[in-house]
């Protein structure tokens, strides 16, 4: 079982290139995601009922400090070490959340 989770709500700058985020998001965005030590596996949802496409990813974190893991990922986003892209919408951000499983 995960120690943690990091819960990712995000979207695309618009409807019609939706496809173009999803593909990003899944053939470049997570496995850059999962080459951070700690992140063991991700999953995508679409939120349902949703004002335009919303979309969850949850991230397992299996550290002892999970929050070594999110600060590595942290500083190779700083580093210029992830490749972003113009189809994620920045206004609002990506709402992320960090969660600590309870035994």
């Amino acid at each position: 079982m995960p120690k943690g989770v990091m819960i990712v709500q995000s979207r695309p700058v618009s409807a019609d290139r939706e496809d173009e985020y999803n593909d990003w998001y899944t053939r470049v965005h997570i496995p850059e995601i999962l080459a951070v030590p700690g992140f063991t596996a991700a999953r995508r949802y679409k939120v349902v009922g949703a004002d335009g496409p919303v979309y969850v990813a949850v991230y397992d974190i299996e550290a002892d400090d999970i929050a070594a893991p999110v600060k590595e990922l942290g500083a190779r986003s700083a580093a210029g070490q992830h490749t972003m892209s113009d189809v994620l919408a920045l206004d609002p951000p990506p709402v992320v959340t960090i969660a600590e499983h309870l035994s």
